[in-house]
């Protein structure tokens, strides 16, 4: 029997390509209890997917869910006695019934848009079908499992009419949905421009990888996305007026990131001018706790 990590399978593929996090979210619990809930036996490739990622986003895009943990935006429990009669006689607009009706979608996934990824449940569930069921009501199968699905539009060989691929020139990458502190450090202008901040930034901050950024054509405006390996913090900076950095880290590395955030700002030859909430709210301290942190 191939092992199930091996290259040679789709969800071997996966883990070489994205690397699982140490610590999954709500990615244990009893499989049968929540196969009883949601009334079908799951495929197996799903299970090793979520007991190896656990509850997060592939490529800040593509959303895994799993059946365990207590969060309203988790879970596939939702869609057992969903009514879908309205649903089904409106063959044009919606084509396929809802489970738990024979043969209905089941949602193990969603995007940032709100389009959902589901399984076409006819069959054996080791057959089961990926079928994307945008917000604008189109729908698009691809014969492939979960895991087959999410190593291909990780590695740029699923083609989809409705969701965007990858960056091509991205290491692809998944975030856990963990519980995080957000603070924004604004900054004093500097001495140098913002290709120059970034690079001291990332220095004071290595080891780190490509999240993606943008620019404005007057290049006064933009932001460069990058995670820290190993230490699972998310980091954004601002070019603006004042610029900025912006960070998601878990709480208990609260007292290293603001050690090495200030230390990197010195490093940028920037004062820091005040410390806010991601939502802006301005605060005394760092270690301020705000309704935003629970």
């Amino acid at each position: 029997m191939a092992d199930e990590k091996s290259p040679n399978t789709d969800f071997g593929r996966l883990v070489e390509l994205v690397v699982p996090p140490t610590d999954p979210v709500d990615a244990r619990g009893d499989w049968n209890a929540a196969q009883a809930a949601i009334g079908t036996r799951l495929p197996n490739d799903y299970k090793r997917l979520v007991e190896t990622y656990g509850w997060g986003e592939f490529g800040d895009f593509l959303y895994l869910r799993t059946p365990f943990g207590r969060s309203e935006h988790n879970g596939i429990k939702w869609q057992r006695g969903h009514r879908t009669g309205s649903l089904e006689r409106d063959h044009e607009r919606y084509p396929y019934p809802l489970h738990p009706a024979p043969g209905g979608l089941l949602v193990w996934g969603t995007t940032m848009d709100a389009d959902r990824l589901c399984w076409l449940t006819s069959g054996s569930p080791e057959d089961w079908p990926v079928v994307v069921w945008s917000t604008d009501g189109w729908y698009e199968t691809h014969a492939m499992g979960a895991a087959a699905f999410l190593a291909g539009w990780s590695g740029g060989r699923v083609s989809s009419d409705l969701l965007p691929g990858m960056e091509a020139d991205l290491t692809p990458w998944f975030n856990a949905f963990r519980p995080r502190i957000h603070r924004c450090l604004r900054l004093s202008e500097g001495a140098a421009d913002p290709t120059w901040h970034v690079r001291r930034l990332r220095e004071a901050l290595a080891p780190t990888t490509d999240r993606g950024s943008w620019r404005s054509e007057s290049g006064d405006t933009g932001q460069v996305h990058f995670a820290t390996v190993g230490t699972d913090w998310l980091l954004t900076y601002d070019v603006a007026q004042p610029h900025q950095i912006r960070v998601g880290f878990p709480p208990e590395d609260s007292e290293q990131v603001r050690q090495r955030l200030f230390a990197a700002a010195e490093l940028m030859r920037c004062e820091v001018l005040e410390i806010t909430t991601s939502t802006g709210t301005s605060l005394p301290t760092w270690d301020t706790l705000t309704d935003e942190d629970a």
